[in-house]
């Protein structure tokens, strides 16, 4: 038996503009790991002069291979800690992001641009708190992050609405012309089956 005054729990319908704030997580880890990497790997360029000048100094081939084989060690453990780094910081940034935004416009009611102004401002606000230094340099990083992250993200968040606005205008044109052709082809079945009921009597 239903307990009294229990209502019938209806599946959440995804508007349009929300953002899948895991699946932006995701490509931002990758994109995180990307950038990270390779700039870890850029930035190795200049050690690698100093190991040819290194190598060419070093008569024994024992040392020059032992030289060798620290310089990749060395190199494969900076790009991968690169990796991680720039994977964990773009994630957790987007993840940010996307959250709040979401939570802007469940609370408001109303998805708009100010949503997303809001939660760039924010998100650039908490990770202008988090970078290291005193005082005074965190409280400039975050008035600092708050403006740019406000001014970055109003005209992208436009952009972002008004793409939206034409591709549901664009799934709604496809969505009534397949209705049509349904119709159409529902007619010609019937068409095709009326034929066949006269052609077996």
């Amino acid at each position: 038996m239903e307990p009294v005054g229990k209502s019938e729990e209806t599946p959440s319908i995804k508007r349009a503009g929300t953002v899948n704030w895991g699946t932006a997580t995701v490509v931002g880890v990758f994109a995180g790991l990307l950038y990270g990497g390779s700039k870890e790997a850029s930035a190795s360029v200049s050690k690698d002069a100093e190991l040819m000048l290194k190598l060419g100094s070093t008569p024994d081939k024992r040392e020059q291979y032992r030289l060798m084989r620290d310089a990749m060690e060395k190199r494969f453990i900076r790009v991968a800690r690169g990796s991680i780094v720039g994977g964990v910081r773009l994630g957790m940034f987007t993840a940010a992001f996307c959250g709040l935004q979401n939570l802007l416009a469940e609370k408001r009611g109303v998805r708009d641009v100010l949503n997303i102004a809001g939660a760039g401002s924010a998100t650039a606000a908490a990770f202008g708190l988090l970078l290291p230094g005193s005082f005074m340099w965190r409280v400039r990083n975050v008035a600092l992050g708050s403006a740019l992250g406000a001014a970055v993200c109003f005209p992208l968040g436009w952009l972002q609405l008004k793409l939206v606005e034409k591709a549901n205008e664009g799934n709604s044109a496809i969505r009534q012309g397949s209705d049509q052709q349904e119709g159409s082809r529902s007619g010609v079945s019937a068409a095709i089956d009326r034929l066949e009921g006269h052609l077996s009597k």
